[in-house]
């Protein structure tokens, strides 16, 4: 059986995201970033895969914490003759990527041990390793391709079965060394493995003492910027400051791309087959992300990722992607990799991400959503950005009749999908409310038209008026969760007698007794896709929501606890749950459920004041919105 989920942490430095288990083994590293080849690959295979665990010989671990609002994880370990306490960090880096960890011995004495096995590009590459003096004491070095490890601190030694003798030798191809040593009460000793690349100059060893502050203050200093909206009180302030850290913690410093996730392939059911690579960056995540750094006023990373998106689909208006590389690549091709056996059995093991081939007709909603937001917190609009903008709505309107693989990105036949006509709704009212509100230049009629269109097209082939619900597509009944988000876009209000019945139809299709949500009936067969799925945990977050804005407190509170149940004892939390088993599933930590839990928190500490038997909330009007001077089928007009 692999490690649970959610026995893992993360660490961090804004370029890579590594997972450590609960008992010190560190399963999952790429290098330099988050899309590297993996050195350590035995989350998704064996610990010849690669890993470095590090251990207290006869230990239990008792306690493991983050150090504050940073992701420096301390993890206490307690023997019959003492106690440790282990610290694991990445200090920020530019040229090269220091992974640290540090063993104190607190009490009494231990015994640490070490098993590091380095295996580059996924497993496939053994590197050559050496010893070498860089003036600070003999450290081992390893090389494979364009990539090198140096592990500096107390020696480990090489292990070879086949080899006795290569400890001995100049260098070896092996790549796994063990070693063991004794602390005694107030003794510590420290390891840093540094990646660099292998045809430039050594890097200068880590000082560990000052690479600890530095980190811890880099964090700190971070943390510090975000607030709760409005500067009021929140009722889930931790929970949304590690979600928050998260988001950071999935941002690229450099270039201002986020991943959707910090790992590849974790399955979406235990065994099956919907394995996928989210370590790229999708507008609709990054999107949203803006616009939670927005809502807790952090503007610089909104900047930041506006200026990544004009890199990236610069010069293509006519091809904008759902999701790019990190640095803004273009092309993902997607592959199998077959001599991994997978997370518990799950195969195949992929890196790369067909899905990025896809249209869907949400982005471009998505980004003017967030980007209006921008504009609404007072960022400034260039004119690059403003073009970039009018770009994306002259992309709509090459594809206003395109039908869509959908948000869930569906490998079956195209459809138009409710969720993504509202979304270039979306798109077009900002358009419209930029030029009208905010100065703007653009071609306000023909973007008025289109809207208004839209409008016309979903309330007649989007809404089944029989059950009083929004469809999934225009030629199906089904429901989808992705439908909770209409009234975030405008369309319509929370407490709309339309979108009350579209919750009861999720509630009735979507939801289990646990109270947590399924996208889609994948029996319906609309994926194209084999298997099942557990329940996503964003479209949860997103009923929370829902309920907190349309005067359903208590069940808003009651799933909002139900939630935070699901995360792990560091606040992180993955794509998915089984509630059968009580476990996490899914690529983790994943952006879009903390995404989900900021939204849905901050929908539980928006002021709520009963008025007339209806809820009033933030200044919104009690009843529906007008939905441009029009109303759905049949429906009365107050």
């Amino acid at each position: 059986m692999s490690t649970p989920i959610e026995d893992y942490a993360l660490l961090a430095d804004l370029h890579t995201a590594p997972l450590v288990s609960r008992e010190g083994s560190i399963d999952w590293l790429c290098f330099p970033r988050f899309d590297s080849a993996a050195v350590f690959s035995a989350l998704l295979g064996e610990p010849d895969d690669g890993r470095w665990k590090l251990s207290i010989a006869g230990g239990e671990v008792v306690d493991r914490r983050y150090v504050g609002r940073s992701f420096v994880l301390e993890t206490l370990w307690q023997t019959p003759d003492g106690l440790a306490r282990v610290t694991d960090f990445l200090p920020p880096s530019t040229d090269h990527a220091d992974l640290i960890r540090r063993v104190e011995c607190v009490e009494g004495s231990v015994t640490v041990e070490h098993d590091l096995v380095m295996r580059f590009e996924y497993g496939t590459r053994t590197p050559w390793t050496r010893r070498v003096d860089l003036g600070g004491g003999p450290s081992v070095v390893a090389v494979a391709g364009p990539n090198a490890l140096q592990l500096t601190g107390p020696l480990l030694t090489p292990v070879d079965e086949d080899d006795a003798h290569a400890a001995d030798r100049e260098g070896a191809p092996t790549g796994h060394l063990a070693g063991s040593f004794d602390l005694a009460e107030g003794e510590q000793a420290c390891w840093t493995l540094t990646w660099w690349p292998s045809y430039r100059p050594h890097p200068e060893p880590a000082d560990v003492d000052r690479a600890l502050d530095e980190t811890l203050a880099s964090w700190s200093e971070w943390a510090g910027q975000v607030c709760a909206p409005d500067g009021a009180a929140h009722p889930h302030e931790d929970a949304v400051i590690r979600s928050l850290l998260v988001l950071r913690a999935l941002t690229h410093s450099d270039t201002g791309g986020i991943v959707a996730a910090a790992t590849t392939s974790l399955p979406e059911e235990f065994g099956g087959s919907r394995n996928w690579d989210y370590r790229f960056t999708w507008l609709r995540d990054a999107a949203f992300t803006i616009e939670a750094m927005i809502g807790h006023g952090y503007l610089d990373g909104a900047h930041l990722w506006r200026n990544w998106l004009l890199r990236a689909i610069a010069g293509e208006p006519d091809d904008v992607r759902i999701m790019y590389g990190i640095g803004g690549e273009k092309h993902l091709p997607e592959e199998e990799l077959d001599h991994l056996a997978g997370y518990e059995g799950s195969r195949p093991v992929r890196i790369g991400n067909g899905a990025a081939d896809q249209y869907q007709a949400d982005v471009a909603g998505e980004v003017m959503l967030a980007l209006a937001a921008l504009r609404k917190a007072g960022g400034t609009e260039s004119e690059h950005s403003w073009g970039m903008q009018k770009n994306l709505l002259r992309f709509c309107i090459r594809n206003i009749d395109r039908p869509d693989h959908g948000i869930w990105e569906m490998r079956g036949d195209l459809h138009h999908f409710t969720h993504g006509r509202v979304m270039m709704w979306a798109a077009f009212d900002r358009g419209v409310r930029a030029v009208e509100e905010d100065g703007l230049d653009g071609d306000v009629e023909a973007w008025r038209e289109y809207r208004e269109r839209l409008h016309a097209e979903i309330w007649e082939r989007g809404f089944d008026a029989d059950r009083n619900t929004f469809t999934q597509t225009y030629d199906n009944s089904e429901v989808d969760a992705s439908l909770l988000q209409l009234p975030q876009t405008g369309f319509i209000a929370y407490d709309d007698p339309a979108m009350l019945g579209t919750v009861a139809a999720i509630e009735e299709d979507l939801q289990g007794p646990d109270g947590l949500i399924h996208r889609y009936r994948t029996e319906a067969g609309v994926d194209g896709l084999e298997g099942d799925e557990y329940p996503f945990l964003i479209c949860a977050f997103w009923l929370v929501e829902q309920y907190a804005r349309s005067g359903r407190r208590d069940d808003a509170d009651a799933l909002m606890a139900t939630l935070l149940g699901c995360a792990n004892d560091l606040g992180l939390l993955a794509e998915e749950f089984d509630p059968t088993s009580g476990r996490l599933a899914g690529n983790f930590p994943q952006a879009f459920s903390h995404l989900g839990l900021i939204r849905a928190a901050d929908a539980l500490a928006a002021p709520h004041v009963e008025r007339d038997g209806q809820v009033e909330r933030n200044g919104q009007e009690p009843n529906r919105e007008e939905r441009n001077g029009q109303t759905g089928p049949d429906e009365p007009a107050g």
